[in-house]
C-alpha cells in the first residue's frame, strides 16, 4: 500500500466528543479534522469513517476487524482513553496501523473518585441523601465509621492503583496490595502473598486491573466468601472483573456492607440511553456511568496525550506509544530543506527471516544512499525505518511493496 499526502490532505475523524484541545492542536498541525460528537455503529460508522487516515475513538465505538478491512486509507487509530479493548488489535496491527491510547493520563481522576467512594460507602452518604430528597431526617451514627485505621486491599499496583495507595494512606488508612508482577510499595503499603491473603486482611477492596483472560471474574462468590463481614467492593477498572450476581447476593445477605461500580460487563453506547443492572435497587451501592476517568482535567490531558502522539506519527512514523506495533521513537528527518531534504521510507513487514535483506538489495540495485536506519520487532510485525537521499526513494517505495512479506510502506519528504 502506498501512502505519501500533503498535511491538508490528511483526514482525521475524531468520535465520541473528545476534549477541544486535541481536536485544536492537530488542526494546528495543518491536518483536515472532523468531529462527531457521539459514537457510531455499522454502516453509518463506516460511512463516517471509511476515508479516514486517523480515526480517534473513546470507549464505546468498537472497530472491528470487519469494519478495518472497510477503511483501506486507515494509517493509525487514537484511543482518547486508557484502555484498547474497543479495537481489533490483531486486525490493525496486521495491516501496520498503529494504535495509540493513554494510559496515564486519567490517573489521578481514577483515584480521586476511588477516594471518594471509599469515604462515601462508609458514612452511607448516598442512602442519607436519597432518604432527605424524600423527606425523610435519619439521623443517625448506625452503619457510619470513620476510614483512619481502616485496610484498604488494592488488586493491580499499577499507576493508578499506587496513587490511590498514596492518597488513603494520607487518610490514615492501611494499604495492602496484590500484583502479578513485582511492584515496590510506595510509603508504608505491604504486599500480599496472595490474593487469597488480600481477600481476606481488608477492610476495603479496590481493583485496577485490565481486562484479560486473566482477570475476568476475578472476583466472583468463591472470592467474596474470603472476605470478611462488612467489607466493601469497588470496581473503577473493567466490567468484566467482578461477578455482579455474586456481588448483589453478598450485599443483600449482609456479607458485604456496600459497593461502588462505575463500569459494567454491558454499557450503552451513548448518553440518555437506558441502562439495567444487577446492582440497582441494592442498599449503600454507588453507581457511576463509566465516569472514573471523566474530569475536564483528565479528558484535557487524554486530548494533547493522543494527539501529540499522532502527530508524530504522521510527520515523522514514531511509533512511541503505541500499543500493537513496534515502538520507534524517531529524530526529524533533518535540517536540510527543499529538494535535499532527506525522505523517510516507513515499511511494516511481517517478521520473517530476509526482509531486511531484500530491501537492502532493492535500496543498492536503485543507487539509494541510506543515511538513517531504524528497525524494531514485536510478535509477529516488523518495523523499518529508512532515511535515504531524494533520488529514487519513490520507486524504492514500490519496489519494497513488491516484496511477499511486506504490509504498508509510506514515504515521508
Amino acid at each position: 500500500m502506498k501512502t505519501s499526502f500533503p498535511k491538508d490532505q490528511i483526514e482525521i475523524v475524531l468520535l465520541e466528543g473528545t476534549h477541544q484541545d486535541g481536536t485544536e492542536q492537530l488542526r494546528g498541525e495543518g491536518f483536515n479534522v472532523r468531529t462527531h460528537g457521539g459514537a457510531l455503529q455499522g454502516d453509518e460508522l463506516i460511512g463516517f469513517i471509511g476515508r479516514a487516515h486517523i480515526v480517534g475513538v473513546r470507549s464505546k465505538t468498537h472497530l472491528t476487524d470487519e469494519l478495518i478491512k472497510n477503511c483501506p486509507r486507515l494509517l493509525a487509530v487514537g484511543c482518547f482513553c486508557a484502555g484498547t479493548n474497543q479495537v481489533e488489535l490483531g486486525s490493525a496491527s496486521m495491516r501496520g496501523i498503529p494504535v495509540f491510547n493513554s494510559p496515564f493520563s486519567n490517573t489521578r481522576s481514577v483515584a480521586e473518585l476511588t477516594i471518594a467512594e471509599i469515604i462515601a460507602l462508609h458514612r452511607k452518604l448516598t442512602h442519607r441523601s436519597h432518604a432527605l430528597h424524600l423527606g425523610t431526617w435519619d439521623k443517625s451514627a448506625a452503619g457510619s465509621h470513620e476510614v483512619r485505621g481502616k485496610v484498604l486491599g488494592i488488586v493491580g499496583y499499577g499507576h493508578i492503583g499506587s496513587q490511590l495507595s498514596v492518597l488513603a494512606e494520607s487518610l490514615g488508612m492501611r494499604v495492602m496490595f496484590f500484583d502479578t508482577a513485582s511492584k515496590l510499595p510506595l510509603g508504608n503499603a505491604m504486599v500480599a502473598g496472595s490474593l487469597e491473603e488480600l481477600l481476606g486482611s481488608c477492610d476495603v477492596l479496590s481493583i485496577h486491573v485490565p481486562d484479560n483472560e486473566s482477570t475476568r471474574n476475578m472476583i466472583g462468590k468463591k472470592q467474596i466468601s474470603q472476605m470478611r463481614k462488612g467489607v466493601c467492593v469497588i470496581n473503577n477498572a473493567r466490567g468484566t472483573v467482578v461477578d455482579l450476581v455474586a456481588l448483589r447476593d453478598a450485599i443483600d445477605s449482609g456479607h458485604l456492607s456496600g459497593a461502588a461500580i462505575d463500569v459494567f460487563p454491558d454499557e450503552p453506547s451513548r448518553a440518555g440511553e437506558s441502562f439495567t443492572s444487577v446492582m440497582q435497587g441494592a442498599e449503600n451501592v454507588i453507581l457511576t456511568p463509566h465516569v472514573g476517568g471523566s474530569t475536564i482535567e483528565a479528558q484535557q490531558s487524554i486530548s494533547l496525550d493522543i494527539a501529540s502522539k499522532l502527530a508524530r506519527f504522521i510527520n515523522a512514523g514514531t511509533t512511541t506509544g503505541a500499543v500493537n506495533v513496534p515502538e520507534v521513537d524517531l529524530p526529524e528527518q533533518g535540517t536540510v530543506e527543499g529538494a535535499n531534504r532527506p525522505h523517510r521510507v516507513l515499511n511494516f513487514h511481517r517478521n520473517v527471516p530476509g526482509v531486511l535483506g531484500k530491501i537492502h538489495e532493492a535500496a543498492a540495485d536503485l543507487g539509494v544512499n541510506i543515511t538513517g536506519e531504524y528497525l524494531r520487532t514485536r510478535d509477529q510485525l516488523g518495523y523499518l525505518v529508512l532515511d535515504a537521499d531524494p533520488s529514487s526513494t519513490e520507486i524504492l517505495r514500490d519496489r519494497i511493496n513488491e516484496i511477499d512479506e511486506s504490509i504498508r510502506t509510506r514515504l515521508l519528504w
